[in-house]
């Protein structure tokens, strides 16, 4: 078993808590509340530029070119996604840019990418790269099962469409098969700090779509 299908079996039951989330099952049944799914988009927005930035960090730690590629490219993807989301989902759901611009990060957002950004900093590349990896392997297999299971005349099918991409699933493929590679060169201390920023960033994972179902906000505010 590879370091990461290790990963993927001992957070296997959280994985399922996400798939399982009301979120998702109402997203791929059509019945998500505009409002929630408005919620969502403006986050997720956000939540892009700053996974943007972590995945720039990591790939100036990378310890290959190879790396340094893989993961600038994805740094500059995550930031030309948030650009489509204006131009497309933003606009075709009435969320203006002064919406976007007006509307702070939530607490679940802040701090997942507070994290984020924090762990790239701080810790050894091998560890960045465990933190990242929930964001592109749960999103990716999370949004497999919603388009696996959407239902027709689904009002969010163009946003569940994209799910499907090959090439985002290959990318994904590419990011594990590195981080299995860091594995397998890293000692075991290095290895038990990729399993924990795996787990926070999954927990996380959920914390975000959760945080658009409740459609949360700063308490105080």
């Amino acid at each position: 078993m590879s370091f990461c299908q290790g990963l993927w079996q001992a957070n296997q039951a959280l994985y399922q808590r996400t798939l399982d989330h009301p979120f998702n099952r109402e997203l791929a049944a059509g019945s998500l509340s505009v409002e929630r799914f408005r919620h969502y988009m403006i986050q997720d927005a956000h939540y892009l530029v700053a996974y943007g930035r972590a995945l720039a960090v990591a790939a100036a730690k990378a310890d290959q070119a190879e790396g340094v590629v893989q993961f600038a490219n994805a740094a500059n993807e995550a930031v030309v996604e948030e650009r489509k989301l204006h131009d497309g989902f933003m606009r075709d759901f009435g969320i203006s840019a002064q919406d976007f611009a007006t509307t702070p990060l939530t607490p679940a957002c802040h701090h997942y990418t507070s994290f984020l950004l924090a762990n790239s900093w701080s810790e050894s590349y091998p560890v960045a790269l465990a933190g990242l990896l929930p964001c592109f392997w749960i999103y990716a297999e999370v949004g497999r099962d919603i388009h696996a299971r959407s239902q027709p005349g689904n009002p969010y099918q163009a946003w569940v469409d994209t799910y499907a991409s090959e090439e985002f699933h290959a990318a994904v493929r590419a990011v594990i098969a590195t981080i299995d590679r860091v594995a397998d060169a890293a000692d075991s201390a290095t290895r038990t700090r990729m399993a924990e920023a795996y787990r926070y960033s999954a927990e996380l994972e959920w914390m975000f779509w959760d945080s658009a179902y409740q459609e949360s906000n700063w308490p105080t505010r």
